[in-house]
């Protein structure tokens, strides 16, 4: 199995400690916007995570106040203009190959979201399994306001889901930013913290989830994503087959025989 402590990225922080790797991005001068590299080498660091035996937790983090303000205006917006149908084409089908590659990386993904979180900003928090955030949080799907349809990278899916048809309709169609009050009330955010204790809270919360039985928390992952497309039926009997997976591993032994000796069970991911 491949390891990832040593990832050295080009156009974004790699930091790795404890099974925990954090990812941010490294323009704050600009409010940390995505360009068409960072978003090519996201998508592959996600895609690659599956086969990373030592990663067990991903955090997005903040960086200088901000979590990511979207493209970059004149490093992807611009050459958009000018651009063809395929090319056009095969730029979208990429970004949302990044959240494919979030959705599939069998890691939990957590969110620690200060300042601006907009356009394909808010699609990373919204595609992270666990979502924290500062009172100072705006976040935007503001796809809209450069003359673009909401329905990107997923959002028309996935935002539904989690806060409601309605107030995804209203995010989507007019492109305002959603508070921080807002998002705790919908759901949207699991919890609020300071800024100065962002970060320390999304990895204490990634170190508990890190110190679970992370082979169940891959069959987990997958299950929430799977289930979106299935019947009540079809998930009971996938449900049904992933536990009877999961009763296989040393980690459910460890469960019981920690349970009969009155311990603590420590988990090793197998």
């Amino acid at each position: 199995m491949a390891k990832m402590a040593a990832h050295a990225p080009v156009h974004f922080d790699w930091q790795f400690e404890n099974g925990i790797a954090t990812i941010r991005l490294t323009r704050p001068e600009r409010k940390n916007p995505l360009t068409f590299e960072s978003y090519a080498e996201l998508r592959d660091t996600f895609r690659a995570l599956p086969y990373a035996e030592d990663v067990d937790v991903v955090v997005l983090a903040s960086n200088g106040g901000n979590f990511c303000s979207g493209g970059d205006v004149h490093e992807i917006i611009g050459p958009l203009v000018a651009m063809e149908m395929p090319e056009l084409l095969q730029f979208t089908r990429m970004t949302g190959d990044l959240v494919k590659a979030m959705l599939n990386c069998h890691k939990p993904i957590i969110a620690a979201v200060d300042g601006i979180c907009a356009g394909a900003g808010a699609i990373l928090a919204m595609a992270s399994d666990l979502r924290l955030a500062t009172p100072e949080a705006k976040t935007g799907f503001l796809f809209t306001r450069v003359g673009l349809a909401g329905c990107d990278m997923g959002a028309c899916a996935m935002l539904p889901r989690i806060i409601g048809q309605g107030r995804a309709a209203e995010l989507l169609y007019t492109g305002r930013m959603m508070s921080a009050e807002e998002g705790a009330a919908w759901g949207f955010w699991n919890a609020l913290h300071g800024p100065d204790e962002l970060e320390g809270a999304a990895k204490a919360l990634a170190g508990r989830i890190a110190k679970g039985p992370n082979f169940a928390h891959m069959m987990t992952k997958t299950q929430l994503n799977q289930e979106w497309n299935m019947g009540l039926e079809q998930a009971i009997e996938s449900e049904a087959q992933a536990q009877a997976i999961c009763m296989q591993t040393q980690d459910f032994a460890r469960a019981y025989h920690a349970f009969v000796a009155k311990e603590k069970p420590v988990f090793e991911g197998n």
